[in-house]
């Protein structure tokens, strides 16, 4: 249900703490007790969390004492998981996990205001994360708070009542942007606005999406900022692409037995332009609950979710097979391309999220209330599973490069430049040569929380063999662009990808 990479190459996975027993153990003996567990016996001796190590395909239980379901997360500066919120006694904790060989979950009582169940969290410039809404919130906070008034009682946020459909919500799990201005761009329901949370202001109001239908949960399409480019002109353009997504009314209509058609559309808007509108394409078929996860090249992978119904238990049909690329540089009409399919239908609580070899690991799938793997028509699935995108066909080997320098896990400072050196299997061609840095998100329900790509200015490329260059790469100029985290940095040849390696910028 939950997933996000971390800085050693791990992934921190969790689901429901009251779906049912899980099939791990935890170790050396240790049991949650748990007086407030409302499903399970109030012993538990199973692990509902774990660490999976990608290069090894090993993995190790971890421990949570209360409900994780349906939270938010971001990692922050030093590479701590930042996890808030859930369901029932873990609706008001922050969780953390701080990446080492034998690190678990530590737990914080109280330490949010209120309730955040479907809240987003997201990272700012200055360290600290934002959680925005949640069910029947409708304000946001702060973490770490660092003045009374933020202790004193969380700040109301009018758009999320105004976004606010009675009886199905269609504003959780807002999807949230931070701007390069510095301000939050925040879409819910089918509306957007752009908001000044230093001054709990909002700054605009963007148009409606096209059609006026929901995309927020139980409504679900996704969202990504596409790359940021041209870092250092004076201005620098942000836009924002949504896609799929399920009618209005779609939700009230499955009890009945009618399972809608999701949409097809993708909307694409420039928030910095003062003038913004949005531009309309349409997939290859209708999704809701997919995911889109952007790649090292700029391209965003459109992968899971289902043709009919919306996101909830046993409220969708028809699983999507087919991932799909989208070219984000592509013309109008030829950025959608076909994927082969998979065999797996990923439904409702599935996940996907980019690694650092180019793959998108991809898992779960339970549409039901509880694990059911028998006699159903979509079962609980708990497997894990590789999607290799095109650019890592055999086909492109000679081409694809390595970084050479710097190493791994260097620390880089706002807009002052270092040297990279790489080196490639064939041909070198210097002026289809980039740089990109990722910053690795937070994934569940369909919305990668803090999922950022930045395109980095490069200096001349001096060619030193028939299969080696270096150049001066300048890294974002201040925090308001890449907040101080670790980033994924990847360098592009000929539109084909390297491994990325870690970097720490600050």
């Amino acid at each position: 249900m939950h997933v996000q990479l971390l800085n050693n190459d791990r992934l921190i996975i969790y689901d429901r703490t009251d779906f049912g027993f899980s099939n791990l153990t935890l170790p050396n003996g240790t049991c949650r007790h748990d007086p407030s567990e409302k499903v399970l016996n109030q012993t538990d001796c199973t692990a509902h969390s774990l660490e999976y190590d990608v290069a090894s395909d090993t993995f190790r239980p971890l421990f949570v004492q209360t409900d994780i379901w349906c939270s938010s997360g971001t990692t922050v500066a030093n590479g701590t998981l930042i996890q808030t919120g859930g369901y029932n006694d873990g609706e008001r904790k922050i969780r953390s996990f701080t990446p080492c060989e034998t690190c678990d979950w530590q737990e914080t009582d109280n330490a949010l205001l209120v309730k955040r169940w479907y809240s987003t969290d997201h990272y700012l410039p200055d360290g600290r994360q934002i959680i925005i809404g949640g069910r029947r919130q409708f304000n946001y906070e702060f973490y770490p708070k660092i003045n009374s008034a933020e202790y004193d009682k969380p700040y109301v946020l009018p758009f999320l009542f105004e976004t606010y459909d009675k009886g199905v919500e269609n504003n959780l799990y807002p999807f949230v942007f931070l701007n390069v201005d510095g301000n939050l761009f925040i879409f819910a329901n089918s509306r957007a606005i752009l908001f000044d949370y230093q001054n709990d202001i909002v700054v605009r109001t963007y148009p409606e999406i096209p059609g006026g239908d929901p995309r927020s949960y139980p409504s679900t399409g996704s969202a990504v900022l596409l790359p940021l480019r041209n870092l250092e002109a004076p201005s620098v353009e942000a836009e924002v692409l949504i896609c799929g997504g399920a009618p209005r009314g779609a939700f009230q209509l499955v009890p009945q037995g009618v399972f809608l058609q999701a949409l097809d559309s993708c909307a694409r808007i420039m928030i910095t332009d003062p003038n913004a509108t949005w531009t309309v394409e349409s997939m290859p078929m209708g999704r809701v609950m997919s995911d889109m996860v952007m790649l090292p090249n700029g391209d965003i992978l459109i992968i899971n979710g289902a043709q009919l119904g919306t996101a909830g238990w046993d409220k969708a049909m028809e699983p999507v097979l087919e991932p799909v690329i989208y070219k984000t540089n592509g013309w109008v009409g030829s950025r959608f391309v076909l994927q082969s399919a998979s065999s797996i239908p990923r439904m409702y609580h599935s996940t996907a999220i980019l690694v650092r070899d180019g793959r998108v690991l991809v898992g779960g799938s339970n549409p039901h209330e509880k694990y059911d793997f028998s006699n159903v028509s979509y079962p609980t699935d708990l497997s894990l599973e590789a999607f290799s995108p095109y650019y890592l066909d055999p086909q492109f080997s000679p081409l694809r490069p390595m970084i050479v320098e710097p190493c791994s896990h260097a620390n880089v400072t706002y807009g002052e430049k270092f040297k990279m050196g790489i080196e490639v299997n064939g041909t070198l061609v210097p002026e289809l040569v980039s740089v990109t840095m990722l910053a690795p998100p937070f994934n569940t329900h369909s919305f990668s929380m803090n999922q950022r790509l930045l395109v980095l200015s490069i200096g001349q490329v001096n060619v030193t063999g028939n299969w080696t260059c270096e150049f001066e790469v300048t890294p974002p100029g201040s925090a308001v662009l890449a907040p101080p985290t670790f980033y994924l940095l990847f360098v592009v040849h000929q539109d084909i990808p390297s491994e990325g390696i870690w970097i720490k910028i600050q």
